[in-house]
């Protein structure tokens, strides 16, 4: 009995049809979700009668994907008991892990990644994908459709992860290295395929090349709009070095052996993916890849691939130009080091670099320069370091401007010219990437901003604590004063009364009277109410300027723009490809002009801000001397008006020892000793002592909370 034909809303058991995510020559592939557990699977069924040799392809690719474990390579799955009976012309289905996220060409087509896709994504993909193909390669297994759609990309714990899929051409080489079966999409096929001539694993490393390219670049190596069979006569002649072909107006096949701009790669990385597609991208198959390692066995080009992904590069955004410097760390390079060559090239001395995290908090001069690259995080555009020339309180340019390709600067200054469509989809693919490049570069510069007002905070922070520890020490010695002038009045008081008995001192008297005008003057030492007055103005102006609206992000406008170019972007691809027809780029270089114009102004904005928040921490900066040089003083102070107490009373007991040496029972009783007997007067001392101590506990507890001048939780005063 026939089995009934499938339907695509057609569950099965406990699993439900969701939706088609994709379809190829001849199988579809649709998402299943159990209602118990909620795992999603990918299944995909063929859908037509085949003939054995494709019959042989679809065992084939079951078989391959069953025997592969690997990160970046799609996971087969068992399938479903309840849901085999769906399968179609006697063949099996396929069940396999369901990636979320969609397929790299999805990616690749997004109008913002028309010129390559960002630093650090490029970057996932070579790791990635790099490791599925040598992993298949290590299997004896060529791929041999390599391209944007059969790499998926899933969420692994919060991560973007690559997986290649659709085996289904995939050539297992057990039966030896060498093959002469046909083979996947024209577009990333090595020569030799399309040419039906006998191929290696090398085949796998000209698709991966073409791939790269097309990431970091935005379209494929060798004339990109003309299919294999009319660019390989052009492109066969090219040098062992040459990476890109295209073709000019004039009909002329330019070669090169670099990436070409615009791309969003790094000077850093760029001689090294050159190197890497150089070895990739080799018309010969022989010498494709480069020569084996005899050690690894890996070919070079895989040499290369870890080398690129083993590199420390550490970004430094120059806030002053608005310039980013790449640097690659050597192993174990301190940031002394580090912060020489960023003097060399940016001209700011190592004195004057502050080096700020997206945090706000300076690097630790005592760490290694790796503490600027974070585990796991690539690209300029992941993870920046902020450098702040420390002599400027002003930034005022000149900024360094983004670079305006050739092609979109020739349509600017001639808007109304006719280029041919299949010519200015490419402009405005380059115009819509600078666009988006200004709105990145304006965030970037923001987030420096940001960068420095957290800092400034952190300042304000410790300022506050040196203020409260100073404080602290002033009321301890208004205290201690308060004490000292009302024991020394009180002494001389009773002095003053017991002199007509003959017992006195003249040297002690002055002392004593030279130690109240003492006691007078440390008393103006205590007084901190101007510092005090200077710290609060200087708190509300930080206040003042976290409230300012320029604290926020101004790029509203520039968000804008970019949405109306990427629109016009789109409008323009829906036009029907005919070489016979032309249009102008009047709409495209208003966008460009007004977001330029936009930028320039809220760059503006910016920077005045930012020098607003610059004075302001140098004002603390400055601060920070003063309060330490008040707070020697106190102290200085504290220990004489101890030492002078300590002085006055062993006067004052020297001159009872007299006294009572010289009391006799004829004579009346001296003043002296008819003072409170000894255990009053200890008591009374007791009282005394116990006052003064409370007071200089409670100093020494509000002291304890706050922590030395010097110490922030910035590394400002730390040497190197």
């Amino acid at each position: 009995m026939d089995k009934p034909p499938f339907r695509q809303n057609q569950n099965c058991g406990d699993w439900e049809f969701k939706e088609r995510l994709g379809m190829g020559g001849f199988a579809h592939v649709y998402l299943y979700q159990n209602h118990d557990t909620s795992e999603k699977i990918a299944v995909k069924m063929c859908r037509l009668e085949l003939i054995p040799r494709n019959k042989d392809r679809w065992s084939r690719e079951i078989q391959i994907m069953k025997k592969l474990n690997n990160l970046n390579v799609v996971t087969a799955r068992e399938v479903p008991e309840e849901m085999k009976h769906i399968a179609l012309n006697n063949l099996p289905l396929l069940a396999m892990e369901y990636c979320s996220k969609g397929d790299l060409r999805k990616m690749l087509s997004k109008p913002e990644n028309c010129c390559g896709l960002k630093e650090s994504e490029v970057l996932s993909l070579l790791n990635d994908v790099g490791s599925g193909v040598q992993y298949l390669h290590e299997n004896k297994i060529i791929h041999r459709d390599l391209k944007p759609e059969n790499v998926v990309l899933q969420d692994v714990n919060g991560k973007l992860v690559h997986k290649i899929i659709d085996l289904g051409y995939a050539k297992d080489l057990d039966q030896g290295s060498l093959c002469t079966s046909f083979v996947g999409t024209l577009q990333y096929l090595a020569p030799e395929l399309f040419e039906n001539k006998p191929y290696t694993v090398t085949v796998d490393y000209w698709s991966f090349g073409t791939m790269i390219f097309e990431c970091s670049c935005g379209f494929r190596p060798f004339l990109h709009n003309l299919q294999p069979v009319q660019w390989a006569s052009k492109v066969r002649s090219k040098g062992p070095k040459d990476i890109m072909a295209v073709e000019e107006l004039n009909g002329e096949v330019r070669f090169s052996t670099h990436l070409p701009y615009p791309n969003n790669l790094s000077r850093t990385l760029l001689e090294r993916m050159e190197m890497l597609l150089q070895l990739m991208l080799k018309w010969d198959p022989v010498q494709r890849g480069g020569k084996t390692n005899a050690d690894s066995k890996k070919p070079q080009c895989f040499e290369v691939l870890e080398q690129i992904l083993c590199m420390k590069v550490v970004h430094i955004l120059n806030m002053s130009t608005a310039q980013v410097h790449s640097f690659q760390l050597v192993p174990e390079e301190s940031l002394h080091s580090l912060q020489r060559r960023i003097e060399t090239e940016t001209k700011i001395e190592l004195v004057n670099q502050e080096l700020l995290q997206e945090t706000g908090v300076s690097l630790d001069p005592r760490k290694a320069a790796a503490q600027c690259v974070l585990d796991g995080v690539r690209g300029w555009d992941s993870y920046i370091i902020y450098l702040f020339d420390k002599s400027l309180t002003k930034y005022s340019g000149p900024f360094s401007a983004r670079q305006l390709p050739d092609k979109v600067n020739a349509i600017v200054r001639e808007a109304k010219s006719q280029l041919p469509l299949v010519v200015l989809k490419k402009v405005w693919g380059e115009a819509v990437s600078y666009i988006c490049g200004l709105k990145d570069d304006y965030s970037r510069l923001f987030q420096g901003q940001r960068a420095a007002m957290l800092s400034l905070l952190r300042y304000n922070t410790n300022l506050t604590r040196c203020k409260n520890g100073m404080f602290a020490f002033s009321q301890q010695l208004k205290a201690k004063l308060d004490f000292f002038k009302s024991s020394i009045q009180y002494d001389l008081e009773k002095y003053s009364d017991q002199m007509h008995y003959g017992i006195s001192s003249e040297k002690m008297l002055k002392a004593w009277q030279e130690n109240e005008g003492k006691a007078a003057a440390y008393a103006q030492v205590a007084e901190v109410s101007h510092l005090d007055e200077e710290i609060m103005s200087l708190h509300s102006e930080i206040v003042e300027l976290q409230r300012s609206p320029y604290a926020r992000r101004q790029g509203d406008v520039m968000e804008q723009l970019e949405e109306k170019a990427i629109e016009l972007y789109k409008q323009l691809k829906m036009k029907s490809p005919d070489p016979d027809v032309s249009s102008d780029s009047s709409e495209m270089v208003k966008a460009i002009i007004q977001t330029v114009q936009n930028q320039d102004k809220v760059l503006r904005d910016l920077y005045t801000h930012l020098s607003k928040i610059l004075l302001s921490k140098q004002k603390i900066i400055d601060l920070f001397p003063r309060i330490e040089k008040t707070l020697e003083n106190i102290k200085d102070a504290d220990n004489t008006v101890m030492q002078m107490q300590v002085k006055r009373q062993r006067e004052f007991w020297h001159l009872l020892k007299i006294a009572c040496v010289t009391a006799s029972p004829e004579f009346n009783p001296h003043p002296l000793t008819s003072l409170p007997g000894p255990n009053d007067r200890y008591w009374e001392n007791q009282r005394y002592l116990s006052q003064l101590t409370s007071l200089m506990q409670e100093a020494a507890d509000e002291q304890s909370k706050s922590p030395k001048l010097w110490i922030s939780h910035d590394w400002a005063g730390v040497q190197p």
